[in-house]
């Protein structure tokens, strides 16, 4: 290496810490990249179908909510989606899908309606049972009252159900 003897030696002490961290990091039995606890043992994810148990049925939302849950736990975890038993597991359902007014106006009417999607989720961890849970999870999203909810439905279902599956990771995997 040239040039000035400090940086070199400033490199190569930044250097040994960057490998003395990685060794020391990589027995603790977990890895993160992103602050996410994911076991080292862990080489599969099984997310089961999310069935609308809720008073109110929309059609499309138990394969949206799956679907987005599969895809966002596989990208984030890096690990594969398989069916049936595996070292982490999902299953729940959705038991809450409604619409509430919001900020009632002089007229009694209201100016905002609330659509709230709640979901049950079970998370098996079968490495370590102490972060495995039974919780519910619940969003929700307020849109224009003048508006039927049939226009702006599958937006706001879209957002709820982001925010919905990022609580879930963040409770299984960054354990909040």
């Amino acid at each position: 290496m040239s040039g000035n003897p400090y940086i070199n030696m400033m490199r190569r002490a930044a250097s040994a810490l960057f490998v003395a961290g990685m060794l020391l990091t990589s027995g603790c039995g977990v890895y993160s990249f992103t602050g996410a606890s994911i076991p080292v043992e862990a080489k599969t994810l099984s997310v089961g179908y999310f069935r609308n148990r809720a008073a109110s049925v929309q059609p499309t939302l138990s394969s949206v909510f799956t679907d987005n849950l599969r895809e966002y736990l596989s990208n984030q975890s890096g690990l594969p989606i398989v069916e049936g038993f595996a070292d982490l597991q999902f299953s729940g359902s959705i038991t809450g899908y409604t619409v509430t007014p919001q900020s009632i106006q002089g007229n009694d009417q209201a100016a905002l309606n609330r659509l709230t999607i709640t979901v049950q989720v079970k998370y098996v961890n079968r490495f370590d049972s102490k972060f495995s849970f039974t919780q519910n999870f619940s969003r929700y999203r307020d849109y224009d009252a003048r508006l039927s909810l049939s226009s702006v439905e599958s937006a706001l279902i879209q957002e709820i159900t982001e925010e919905l599956v990022d609580d879930i990771y963040q409770r299984a995997f960054v354990n909040w």
